[in-house]
């Protein structure tokens, strides 16, 4: 047995147990638990510095993981995911998904897991989580199941995917290039793939079925019933309305869309019809039938200025006060257009005012007290019309989708993951440069990127590699090495390979996945040797652990990535990555005893 660890193991050791306590009850929010966690790493290295360094050593590796390649990864990869969300690139694929998921949503939901897990095992699975992210979080935009119950079991399916190779993570490259150096056969690229199919056929049920119901619905649109819009389409020429039928039309509209003008006849070119919904069916609506509820001439020229003046198109709802001279007037009679350069979308009516009041000669609502005008335009168009015509403006508004660099945002973070995936360039490389691009493109611009970083996944990146170094450095990972080693003689096989792997998935999860790999590898090398066991199956059970990173969010990048997105807790991950951790060690443990006849 080893002997007493050193002050620095045990400090290192305590600290990372008060870091987990505080994340799990929460108390604390993550950004001052993670730069709490830092100060004292600091602090306590600056007065008390491990052996052979300075105490500026200490501080610099407190602070090192803000300048850590990891955490500028992570950053680059949410600039090129934003990047992809203001353009619409990945608009096609959502619409494709979304049609998978309204057949039934649990199938959905199954199949995308699937499609996630297989591709993760070819490509790497940071860049397949960082294409599949704002997919989901569209779909969830687009009322299918919320982001926060689906991000968590996507991102366990990627990373059992990708540990079924060893080209799936640099993880298994790494602990796969330590056994060749060690003496150990070379492993093929689909070596142990068997054997975690096999354990992913039995999680996956747990991943589609159980995670879901275990994780909170995080979502904000939902909170309040959207607001539907009464607005009058335009039926041009080349619409796909002209010659349809209303019944042929609505089967491939939005839900909560509807045109208010039935008609048992086809519908006509230059038609004007009474249509209403949410604005997002309205968009839906509108980009299918390829109709107008505006003037072509204002919507053409505020794409035209936008382009000029390089500023995003916004849609706002603003709320018709008293004193507004817009009051009884209709949208063709305010002028609106013509003044101030917006265009409005659709009038939506309070309960109170549910009977709309309609210009008898030509049709068009009447504006009231207490409307709320969907608008369209330039920052400084709409504020102008605000201010002037004594508007209310509302809370979430939304930026247009940049459409006309779609597809250079697409081929610019699919450029990025190609390099990545084939091994050309580091994936922090790769997604830096990406980054870089997508700024000087005009995919991203400067003074919005500050919505596609997260201040709290900063933090935790960097808190986690400070106590990842201080674990390796201080000694307290190979103490708990050393003492796993003695503990294990007494044993059978089946046990033997799910303490290693148990081993090595608390170390994933509280240090690094590379920490673990390089502890873990020669201390199953030593062990099978010292007992007498076939080498091969436990280092696979180093392999397998370095991989079961569900339980933390600093155990890996991806578990970072969809932190923000899904608005994740600390206990989110624990809660539903403890069951699953336990469920892995249990299965590959039986499978290796199966397969290696031990």
């Amino acid at each position: 047995m080893p002997g007493m660890p050193s002050f620095h193991a045990m400090a290192a050791m305590a600290l990372t147990t008060a870091m987990f306590i505080a994340f799990a009850r929460g108390r604390l929010s993550t950004e001052i638990v993670s730069l709490l966690t830092i100060a004292v790493i600091a602090v306590g290295l600056y007065f008390f510095p491990l052996p052979h360094t300075k105490p500026t050593d200490g501080l610099q590796l407190a602070f090192s993981g803000f300048g850590h390649y990891a955490l500028i990864t992570i950053c680059a990869l949410m600039i090129m995911g934003r990047g992809l969300v203001v353009t619409g690139a990945l608009d096609p694929a959502s619409r494709f998904l979304e049609r998978i998921w309204k057949v039934h949503s649990s199938f959905g939901l199954l199949m995308s897991l699937g499609i996630a897990s297989f591709l993760s095992m070819i490509v790497n699975d940071t860049p397949i989580l960082v294409l599949l992210l704002p997919i989901f979080v569209s779909l969830a935009a687009r009322g299918a199941m919320p982001a926060s119950k689906t991000l968590i079991p996507l991102n366990a399916a990627v990373l059992i995917g990708g540990m079924a190779t060893t080209i799936g993570t640099s993880t298994n490259l790494l602990v796969v290039s330590i056994a060749r150096d060690l003496g150990m056969p070379q492993m093929n690229v689909f070596h142990f793939t068997p054997i975690v199919l096999a354990a992913g056929l039995v999680a996956f049920p747990y991943l589609w079925l159980v995670m879901p119901r275990l994780l909170p619905d995080n979502s904000t649109a939902e909170r309040q019933k959207p607001r539907r819009f009464t607005t009058r389409l335009r039926v041009p020429a080349g619409s796909e309305l002209v010659g349809k039928t209303y019944k042929e039309v609505m089967k491939l509209l939005p839900g909560d869309f509807s045109i208010d003008d039935k008609t048992d006849g086809p519908f006509e070119a230059g038609q004007r019809l009474n249509i209403s919904g949410t604005h997002e069916s309205l968009e839906e609506a509108l980009r299918l039938l390829k109709g107008q509820v505006a003037p072509g001439w204002i919507v053409d020229r505020i794409r035209r200025n936008a382009s000029r003046e390089s500023e995003d198109v916004q849609v706002l709802e603003m709320v018709v006060t008293a004193d507004s001279r817009l009051i009884n007037r209709t949208l063709s009679t305010s002028g609106i257009a013509d003044l101030y350069g917006v265009a409005v979308l659709g009038i939506h009516k309070p309960e109170r005012l549910l009977q709309f009041d309609r210009d008898q000669q030509t049709g068009d609502i009447r504006i009231a007290e207490g409307d709320v005008l969907l608008v369209m335009g330039l920052p400084g168009s709409l504020q102008e019309f605000a201010q002037t015509d004594s508007l209310l403006q509302l809370e979430g508004g939304k930026v247009m989708p940049r459409r006309s660099k779609a597809v250079l945002a697409a081929a610019i973070m699919f450029g990025s993951v190609g390099l990545a995936s084939v091994g050309l360039l580091p994936i922090a490389i790769a997604a830096l440069g990406g980054a870089i691009l997508m700024f000087a493109t005009g995919c991203v611009k400067f003074d919005r990127v500050g919505r596609a970083l997260s201040a709290k996944v900063i933090v935790l990146v960097a808190a986690s590699i400070a106590i990842g170094r201080v674990i390796l450095e201080s000694g307290a990972a190979a103490w708990l090495a050393e003492a796993l080693a003695g503990g294990l003689q007494y044993m059978p096989p089946a046990a033997v390979l799910a303490a290693i792997m148990l081993f090595v998935t608390l170390l994933t999860n509280f240090a690094s996945n590379a920490t673990a790999a390089t502890v873990g590898t020669p201390i199953a090398f030593n062990i099978a040797n010292q007992l007498g066991l076939p080498q091969e199956p436990l280092i696979l059970a180093v392999l397998f652990g370095c991989n079961l990173c569900y339980a933390t969010p600093i155990a890996y990048q991806t578990n970072m990535l969809i932190m923000a997105e899904g608005g994740y807790s600390f206990g989110d991950y624990l809660r539903t990555g403890l069951p699953l951790v336990l469920i892995m060690v249990a299965t590959l443990s039986g499978l290796l005893v199966l397969t290696y006849g031990m």
